[in-house]
């Protein structure tokens, strides 16, 4: 079945009228399940012989997260989640005694925990920045990087307001202090144009469930060419030929075989399987139609959403200039939890992140939905 901006019919058990939650998690499309049955299925015709091909199957998402990054398949390593792989990240950096992560406060704490953990076990240590707008964030980030910070850890896109951090700039004052920048990806990716090569970014870390459109437990890890990690995590597939000793006969077992310099030495054991096949179907459609032109489709049904809540006195905390895929919300005297609660008995799906209201729409969502949403909010607000 073929795939077109607004239509969703590759969701036809999704129940919700209008579904703008995908900043949270995505429902699995026809071709997501088709894709995990498939893979659930060949294990159990043939166990073990399920097995290799779809290892070769990770070498193919692999190619796919690259070209929508914009990077090499060989710079990335797929794991089981954002947070797994930046916890993984944290503890492979090259890390010296004295060494500063700066993080930001408000942050999603999957990329503040794993640097609050790591840093002291390395005599590190991590220092919380505040999110002040765009030019006094890049002048605090200066002086902090003058005084020897040496890693920054941000999100590319936050996720309670949809701000999106200005990464190149943030990259680039790195780099000319002899720093790196390390970011969260995952409320960006699949939805925000990203090309981590002219961006400059250093290390990130995405997840399969939000904006790509796969299943939970899957993510992946993109480290820049020349960046250099240490295997303290490391397993049986992190060595060179990891596996010739089970196939290819006796005396090939070995403990000494040297670990794999590619990030992929993070890749360490049994993988899981399914979540890569649902990523690569939930990725396919995506590239199918374009990064560019699904962003420009959701800033219009954000856009047309936010003048009709601006309209009812809604504070919105979108940047007109600097979009993401998120439109968050707040009314100043009334409860948004409470107004949650109604649009979602009302059929419409949004998440309350921290005190926002935030809509997500992705390619499938309509841009008919919008008069709904403002319909039954003022049902709601006209009821209370």
């Amino acid at each position: 079945m073929s795939v077109s901006l607004g239509n969703r019919s590759l969701f036809p058990h999704l129940q919700p009228r209008v579904y703008a939650n995908h900043a949270a998690v995505s429902p699995p499309s026809s071709r997501v399940v088709a894709a995990a049955n498939k893979v659930l299925l060949e294990y159990a015709e043939t166990g073990l012989g399920a097995i290799f091909p779809w290892m070769e199957q990770r070498t193919h998402l692999k190619t796919l997260l690259g070209q929508l990054l914009h990077v090499a398949p060989e710079c990335l390593a797929l794991s089981s989640s954002t947070n797994r792989a930046l916890t993984d990240l944290a503890h492979c950096l090259p890390w010296r005694e004295g060494d500063r992560v700066l993080c930001f406060e408000g942050e999603f704490p999957a990329n503040v925990t794993p640097w609050q953990q790591a840093a002291p076990h390395f005599g590190a240590t991590c220092a919380l920045l505040p999110l002040e707008p765009d030019p006094q964030l890049l002048e605090r980030l200066e002086i902090e990087l003058r005084s020897g910070a040496r890693y920054v850890a941000v999100s590319a896109v936050q996720f309670q307001t949809g701000r999106r951090m200005p990464l190149g700039q943030m990259a680039a004052l790195c780099h000319q202090h002899n720093a790196e920048l390390i970011v969260d990806g995952i409320q960006a990716i699949g939805i925000v144009p990203l090309d981590l090569a002219k961006l400059g970014v250093d290390y990130l870390a995405g997840g399969g469930h939000k904006w790509l459109m796969g299943l939970e437990g899957c993510g992946f890890l993109y480290v820049a060419p020349g960046r250099t990690l240490v295997p303290r995590v490391a397993g049986w597939l992190s060595h060179q030929e990891p596996v010739g000793f089970l196939m290819e006969g006796a005396g090939l077992l070995r403990y000494d075989r040297p670990m794999r310099e590619s990030p992929d030495f993070l890749e360490i054991g049994s993988t899981n399987a399914v979540g890569f096949a649902a990523l690569q179907a939930g990725l396919e459609p995506i590239l199918e139609l374009g990064v560019e032109r699904i962003f420009e489709h959701v800033q219009r049904w954000n856009s047309a959403l936010e003048t009709g809540l601006l309209a009812r006195g809604f504070v919105s905390a979108r940047d007109p200039e600097n979009p993401s895929g998120t439109l968050s919300v707040r009314l100043p005297e009334e409860s948004i939890l409470a107004l949650a609660d109604g649009l979602k008995t009302a059929g419409i799906s949004a998440s309350t992140p921290d005190g926002w209201l935030r809509f997500a729409p992705h390619w499938p969502n309509a841009q008919a939905e919008v008069k709904w949403v403002l319909e039954s909010i003022d049902a709601l607000r006209g009821a209370s």
